[in-house]
């Protein structure tokens, strides 16, 4: 009898510590803001959702998520936002904000559930956000000059230039540009321009910027000062900063490095455009220069198909009103070379964008899909790890514009032809381009990581 006592004894206390642990297992599977919420949404949303940034509200604590939680979770089960045009299922790249099927549930289930905050005292602030997306404190900070900007609905194109001088050469592990306003530069290409000992007495000569429509441009770098004393052209090291809407800043890992700095020289923005704006302001962008003993280790090296490019568009990028047309660019590549980044380009009527390479064994890269394009949102996609495209593969890519009332996005109504003019980068204009930053390939390139690169 004590025997079969002693056995039910046993059976309660198991029975006890197992309803214990399932009680246990249920309120640790609740989901909660602090634990399960916040690191998805600082890593996908808080970079453009923080002070300063191009989200037009913040999204970083738990009350800035909550008061808009039923918004949230529609933008997100819809997949309408985090932005990210590259289709995820053909291609991937260093710093995608893609959501998996296991994160939009989370989310989903958290606002059914009553959006519960957690243990938040030991969540990120904006300012240990923003600090984790730069590298901190620069050595030299270089302004644009002030540039007024009318409230007249119109695209503003300048060629703008910074001219700086510092004590003693030194080199550069990375160059950020920081837009005044998102809303307001739609894009900017920069270059640095270098003056060798004895070359260019004052860097500060000739005009700050010039409107790219108002001069000829065989005489832009000298009504800018940006010749040599004697005439000649300085050093040029392209794209060494680079904006469009929805990209982000990035750099190069230690084992590709940056750039030689000459203690005389200026930032060469070729091309800063200012979207259509109903308000007059005032943009004051500017650069974050970041210093290294370092030396460059790879030069790094660009090219670009299609308008302006190395390879023609074809046919001729001319899209008649109430027509959906699709153009083609190719170019074979005559060395091995390992592939950084890549910038897709379009305008407004641009529907679909693809590029891909065929090796000469006839296997297929698949570079980039984008089966519905935004002009708001372009990226310098950078691959997760060197990517090698061997000596002859070609590289092809397509393009589909729509120019029909049924897009959108059309900036005319109703449609009208639409045509690349001469290059012309004008948002009603139109371009197709693929931009390729490259090395030249070297063996074990491929396990160079790009993902969360230090310089």
């Amino acid at each position: 009898m004590f025997y079969r006592i002693k056995i039910l004894f046993v059976i309660c206390c198991l029975v006890v510590v197992a309803c214990n642990q399932s009680n246990k297992k249920s309120v640790s599977s609740t989901l909660n803001f602090a634990e399960h919420i916040a690191p998805i949404i600082h890593k996908n949303c808080s970079k453009c959702h923080m002070p300063e940034e191009a989200g037009p509200f913040n999204l970083i604590s738990y009350q800035d998520v909550s008061r808009r939680g039923k918004l949230i979770k529609y933008l997100v089960t819809e997949r309408i936002m985090p932005p990210w045009p590259a289709d995820a299922n053909y291609s991937h790249f260093a710093g995608e904000t893609v959501l998996s099927d296991e994160e939009i549930t989370m989310i989903s289930n958290w606002v059914d559930e009553g959006m519960i905050a957690g243990d938040t005292s030991k969540l990120a602030t904006p300012e240990q956000l923003k600090t984790e997306l730069n590298l901190g404190k620069p050595d030299l900070i270089l302004k644009v000059p002030h540039i007024n900007i009318k409230g007249n609905n119109k695209d503003m194109f300048l060629v703008v230039k910074v001219p700086y001088e510092i004590a003693h050469d030194t080199f550069v592990r990375a160059i950020e540009f920081v837009p005044s306003s998102k809303k307001i530069v739609h894009h900017m290409n920069g270059h640095l321009v270098q003056f060798t000992s004895g070359k260019k007495e004052n860097v500060y000569i000739g005009k700050s910027y010039v409107n790219q429509d108002q001069v000829n441009s065989q005489h832009i770098h000298k009504e800018l000062g940006l010749l040599n004393d004697d005439g000649t052209y300085p050093t040029l090291t392209p794209s060494v900063s680079n904006y469009l809407p929805g990209a982000y800043f990035s750099f190069y890992p230690k084992e590709i490095g940056g750039y030689k700095f000459l203690k005389k020289g200026a930032l060469y923005l070729n091309d800063m455009h200012f979207g259509p704006s109903s308000v007059d302001a005032i943009d004051s962008s500017y650069f974050k220069i970041y210093f290294t003993n370092i030396p460059p280790k790879r030069p790094v090296s660009e090219f670009q198909m299609g308008t302006l490019g190395i390879a023609p568009v074809e046919p001729f990028l001319r899209i008649p009103a109430n027509e959906v047309k699709t153009f083609h660019i190719q170019t074979t590549i005559p060395n091995d070379i390992s592939l950084i980044s890549i910038v897709p380009h379009m305008h407004l009527i641009g529907k679909s964008f693809w590029a891909y390479a065929i090796k000469p064994s006839g296997d297929t890269i698949p570079l980039i899909k984008i089966k519905n394009w935004d002009f708001r949102w372009q990226y310098f996609y950078q691959f997760k790890n060197l990517l090698k495209i061997p000596r002859g593969t070609t590289i092809y890519v397509e393009g589909i514009y729509d120019n029909t009332a049924q897009n959108p996005f059309n900036p005319f109504s109703p449609p009208r032809e639409i045509y690349e003019r001469n290059g012309s980068m004008r948002s009603t204009d139109e371009m197709f381009q693929l931009i390729v930053t490259y090395l030249s390939y070297k063996d074990g390139d491929e396990k160079i990581s790009l993902e969360n690169a230090k310089p």
